[in-house]
């Protein structure tokens, strides 16, 4: 780690690992609570021998809560990756932030390269992890996930509100054998309030190649329905993008590349995915032939990049 940011100072809350001298590439990553924990950081060392400087981005210190998220964060990030001489930026999320990197990237044509694992393509509402009621998550009042020049972007409000909300998912984690699950809830919220056009993320605004990521055994919420449809809206609206759909049938909500995983767990990888999940714990070769293929294709399209 060379440089670490905080938004007193920086306008971002992050960390730069570096990179390769010779590489004019670099990719901002979120992964985990903070910007310097262990996933952070092995998804920066990841990126790193696949040739790229590595920027870890998180939305608040240790926290992997979201709610009203300035997308102007991201300006800063990229205008101090273009002052260390990066002249291809990229942009990596998984889960929630699967969904920031798609709509950070909707706002900012400089982002070139857009990998989001197990995305939405919509919006989601703000969500707090601060404890309250003994809730280890729960719904914002009225907030969304991310804000653009001081307003909340529209989002698909949550089904429940506190203590349902995370009531339920509990309960849905409980009757399916999982650690967390969300699935039904995000199909209610949904079946409750149709997504609008202005919730939906405008992905035809991106820029360069996006690479969807996504295993139809999610639980978390319905990630190949949300990739397909944005596939069909990349179909239909002007675009001056490519992209990529890995869809698989195994893979659980943790589709990272295997190697990245590795580095977080260098003992006993697919152990977290088995804990975490049924799926993982019933199909747990095609859950790493899954990973492995992610990884194979990930490190190719990064070097091509």
């Amino acid at each position: 780690m060379k440089q670490v940011f905080s938004v007193e100072n920086d306008g971002f809350c992050g960390a730069y690992y570096g990179g390769p001298e010779d590489s004019k590439k670099a990719v901002i990553i979120m992964l985990g609570d903070s910007s310097t924990d262990r996933m952070a950081s092995c998804g920066a060392k990841w990126l790193i021998k696949n040739g790229c400087h590595a920027l870890a981005m998180s939305s608040e210190k240790n926290s992997y809560a979201h709610h009203n998220y300035p997308l102007e964060r991201f300006g800063k990030a990229i205008a101090f990756l273009k002052s260390k001489g990066a002249e291809k930026i990229g942009i990596a999320g998984a889960s929630t932030t699967g969904m920031l990197s798609l709509a950070a990237a909707s706002y900012y044509p400089e982002i070139t390269l857009t990998i989001a694992m197990s995305p939405s393509d919509f919006i989601m509402e703000g969500f707090y992890r601060d404890g309250k009621d003994g809730a280890s998550e729960r719904p914002g009042d009225g907030e969304s996930t991310v804000s653009w020049q001081g307003k909340p972007l529209p989002y698909l409000p949550y089904a429940y509100r506190h203590p349902e909300y995370w009531q339920k998912i509990t309960e849905e984690a409980k009757e399916g054998g999982d650690k967390a699950a969300a699935r039904k809830m995000f199909d209610e919220s949904e079946r409750l309030h149709p997504i609008r056009e202005e919730e939906k993320i405008k992905v035809e605004n991106i820029r360069g190649r996006i690479v969807f990521v996504g295993a139809e055994d999610d639980v978390l919420w319905d990630t190949c329905r949300y990739i397909r449809r944005m596939d069909e809206r990349l179909k239909q609206k002007p675009h001056e993008c490519e992209w990529d759909m890995l869809l698989y049938k195994h893979g659980t909500h943790f589709v990272f590349p295997e190697s990245m995983l590795k580095m977080m767990l260098p003992v006993g990888s697919g152990m977290l995915v088995k804990y975490m999940f049924r799926a993982g714990r019933e199909f747990p070769e095609e859950c790493l032939e899954t990973r492995l293929d992610i990884d194979r294709r990930l490190t190719e399209i990064l070097r091509s990049w």
